[in-house]
């Protein structure tokens, strides 16, 4: 089982009831692996709430732990403390807390500019009831001003109460080493988590990376573009290269592994299994 390394797993609320039933279906291949806990995302602007909490609960009443993202931007005060309490009575105990973007056409922010100001509320009004992750960029944000502003930001939000993080998704082991090595020095003393995003199709993945700044390394962009309409060889290539990345990142030491799923459970089955081997 992967060498005993903890895993996770990420989902999005399903819309439909269709999306429903396939999600249990994912969350049930998924369970095998004994998650250290599954974790659910909020639409723009807190668009999902209601699905993500309904998702959160039915996931708990399983009796697996759940993460609920919060994301703060477009949200009051009183709305972020609404949710907290919401989740504290249904004794959930983790949660993934992200600035969030700015749903389109919006203009007001809310009351938080920052995902430091969400973890700071959290703990000034709920103590040390969440563990809270937060996210961490090895290639780094793509709004930061510098790597150095970068690396301060994660910083300041674990020094407020933030208990581990997990980055964003990359595909040069590298980068994320060399990260590290940067919160080694920079006093940054809390498990950071690799994301990992298995390769589903070239254009999914092109547009994926353009909005949250991961980089696709030419090499493997040039090999999957090779593959054209061909799916099922382009996912075998895939499934390769995230095994490799996965196994590499394993024989590093890292502390766990966080899978963004996309509600689909099959190619992840695989990546697992050939790091298990």
């Amino acid at each position: 089982m992967t060498k005993n390394i903890p895993l996770s797993f990420e989902f999005f609320p399903p819309k439909t009831e269709d999306g429903i039933n396939k999600l249990r279906e994912t969350r049930a291949q998924l369970a095998k692996f004994n998650p250290e806990f599954f974790s659910v995302t909020f639409g723009a602007g807190g668009s999902t709430r209601d699905r993500t909490m309904e998702t959160v609960l039915e996931i708990q009443q399983e009796g697996f732990d759940a993460a609920p993202h919060i994301s703060c931007i477009s949200s009051s005060k009183a709305e972020i403390l609404e949710l907290l309490q919401a989740y504290q009575a249904k004794g959930i105990k983790r949660l993934v807390t992200l600035r969030g973007d700015v749903p389109s056409g919006e203009v007001s922010a809310g009351d938080f500019r920052y995902a430091l100001e969400l973890v700071e509320f959290i703990r000034a009004n709920t103590g040390d009831h969440f563990h809270i992750e937060v996210a961490a960029y090895p290639e780094f944000h793509p709004e930061a001003r510098s790597p150095a502003a970068d690396l301060l930001n994660l910083k300041r939000k674990v020094d407020a109460g933030a208990n581990s993080a997990i980055t964003q998704y990359f595909y040069n082991a590298d980068a994320y080493y060399r990260f590290i090595d940067q919160c080694a020095t920079a006093n940054i003393n809390v498990p950071i988590v690799p994301g990992i995003m298995p390769i589903y199709n070239i254009t999914q993945l092109a547009r994926f990376s353009s909005v949250c700044g991961a980089e696709i390394p030419r090499w493997l962009k040039m090999r999957l573009e090779e593959y054209g309409d061909d799916m099922v060889s382009l996912r075998a290539f895939g499934v390769d290269v995230v095994s490799e990345l996965c196994d590499n990142l394993q024989q590093s030491g890292v502390p766990s592994l966080h899978f963004y799923t996309l509600n689909q459970a099959g190619t992840i089955e695989k990546i697992i299994e050939n790091i298990s081997n």
